[in-house]
């Protein structure tokens, strides 16, 4: 598809949105504004500072999905003055001098992949470096497009972890990625469901994270929210929960999946495992029914863990 989940786009000229879902609805990119140009500096927003923004200065990216009865930020495709796309600009960093010592980190982290056997042309880089707003305290994101290659990489960080290569996260360090999360977990289990996952590490002090871009193609059957609730169950399916959104096959009496549209959560629990989830019930029209986690970007009071 032309725009990709975890793509950025730009409109205005100040205004820079990341791509939530492949596609688009209604004719527009369903996205979430991450930066705007204040004073003539770039500024990273929070969720409330975005939509606040927009409804102040810009209204008409506020987007109601009927589809997927959830409001967000959608921009037309006319109104799309650039288009970032994370494998192109990697291939750019790659080629061009670094300016800034989270450039160089960057390169350092991408000899490690290709020497031990992945190719660049399968990743991507996003996050503040793809459209060029990074500062030296900004971490790396970097973006796998085929699930193979992705828990190849997952694998591959924790053996360059064990040969010193890398770095595991240390206590600061997991507290500012717990901080910027509004987990509705407690620090030490945030922790410890993120230390399974080896998707994040530090390479020379910077923290750094990987993540998969397939974007789970669900049905165009509207479902209605039904209130939040929480449920045990277990693990039948682990095949998708890195997807976006992340996918849990789970036995829950007439629950059969659990969605999960927020990174705090996906990966989070694997195959034969049981967990606790609160989020948002939604039933079809028909009666089936299934549990949103994210059902708003921040999802406060909503989380998936394992119980242990």
């Amino acid at each position: 598809m032309k725009y990709c989940v975890k793509d950025f786009i730009e409109a205005q000229g100040e205004l820079l949105f990341a791509v939530v879902e492949s596609g688009m609805e209604a004719a527009k990119v369903l996205c979430f504004l991450r930066y705007a140009k204040i004073n003539g500096l770039w500024q990273k927003l929070s969720t409330e500072q975005a939509d606040r923004y927009l409804a102040d200065y810009f209204p008409h990216y506020l987007y109601y999905s009927s589809a997927k009865d959830v409001s967000l930020h959608a921009v037309s495709e006319t109104a799309i003055i650039k288009h970032y796309q994370p494998r192109q600009r990697l291939q750019m960093l790659m080629q061009q001098p670094s300016n800034k010592a989270v450039e160089e980190d960057f390169k350092n982290l991408l000899k490690y992949f290709i020497e031990y056997g992945l190719e660049s042309t399968l990743i991507g880089v996003t996050g503040s470096l793809l459209p060029g707003v990074h500062n030296e305290d900004s971490d790396i994101d970097l973006v796998f497009y085929n699930r193979q290659h992705f828990h190849f990489a997952r694998d591959l960080v924790k053996q360059l972890i064990d040969e010193q290569h890398l770095a595991a996260l240390d206590d600061a360090s997991w507290e500012r990625a717990y901080s910027r999360r509004s987990c509705h977990i407690d620090l030490a289990d945030y922790v410890w469901h993120e230390q399974r996952k080896f998707n994040k590490a530090l390479i020379n002090g910077r923290k750094f994270d990987i993540s998969l871009a397939i974007d789970t193609r669900l049905s165009d059957i509207n479902y209605q929210k039904k209130g939040l609730v929480t449920v045990q169950a277990k693990v039948i399916d682990d095949t998708q929960v890195f997807d976006s959104p992340a996918v849990f096959g789970v036995e829950a009496g007439p629950i059969d999946i659990i969605l999960c549209f927020t990174a705090t959560y996906v990966g989070q629990a694997c195959t034969g495992e049981w967990i606790e989830v609160t989020g948002m019930l939604e039933e079809s029209r028909c009666g089936h029914q299934r549990i949103v986690v994210g059902s708003s970007r921040e999802a406060p009071g909503e989380f998936i863990r394992v119980i242990r």
